[in-house]
């Protein structure tokens, strides 16, 4: 006799069902079921940062995970922010101290500068006295007393660094000459008269010479 078989099972109805494939398990090797912790992970993570919402896909919780991780980035870029200003503001007291202290600094070497050159002066001015108190009773020692402080005047020049430019015969160089008039003479560009003595200290002109300068006619 035969058995009367059941209906032919189709190959759809073998395949397992969305819900069984949700509900399965991860076999290893010595045979253990073992859940499918990444996809268990992933929906923790999107519950977290969407409560109620635990039915997303895969590329859903993907891009869960990558707004997460922007997010955390903004606040390492907030903090990071915080800290340059901070900074910052210490830099700027900082320099404002250091600024403060150079004026300081550059105020008492101007003071001590004019004290020093007062100090030199003093004894030109004890000479151009008695040159004067001379002078009044004798007008024909005046001039040489007066020519004596010029010659100490340009030696405490001379010590401050000043050289004296401008003199008779010197030849004409508008670096350091300013030609008030220029008259006829035996040579060009050659210093004839001095109206007013020029000084240069190095390469640097402090006061230009005012002087006549010859040019050949």
């Amino acid at each position: 006799m035969f058995r009367k078989r059941g209906p032919k099972m189709t190959d759809d109805q073998h395949k397992p069902t969305d819900s069984t494939e949700a509900a399965a398990k991860t076999v290893t090797e010595d045979g253990l079921d073992v859940p499918d912790t990444e996809t268990d992970n992933m929906a923790e993570d999107a519950e977290t940062a969407f409560p109620g919402m635990d039915g997303l896909d895969e590329g859903m919780l993907g891009q869960v995970q990558e707004m997460m991780a922007k997010l955390e980035r903004a606040d390492e870029l907030e903090k990071e922010n915080a800290d340059l200003k901070g900074r910052l503001a210490r830099l700027a007291t900082d320099f404002d101290s250091y600024r403060r202290r150079t004026q300081e600094d550059v105020n008492a070497a101007q003071g001590q500068g004019v004290s020093k050159a007062a100090e030199a002066l003093m004894p030109v001015y004890d000479d151009m006295d008695r040159a004067v108190t001379m002078g009044a009773a004798d007008p024909a020692k005046l001039i040489p007393g007066m020519q004596a402080v010029q010659g100490k005047i340009l030696g405490v020049f001379g010590s401050l660094g000043l050289e004296a430019t401008g003199k008779e015969g010197e030849a004409f160089d508008p670096q350091w000459h300013e030609a008030l008039q220029v008259v006829p003479g035996d040579e060009d560009d050659v210093i004839v008269q001095v109206y007013q003595l020029g000084f240069r200290m190095g390469d640097r002109l402090v006061r230009p010479a005012r002087v006549v300068v010859s040019r050949k006619g």
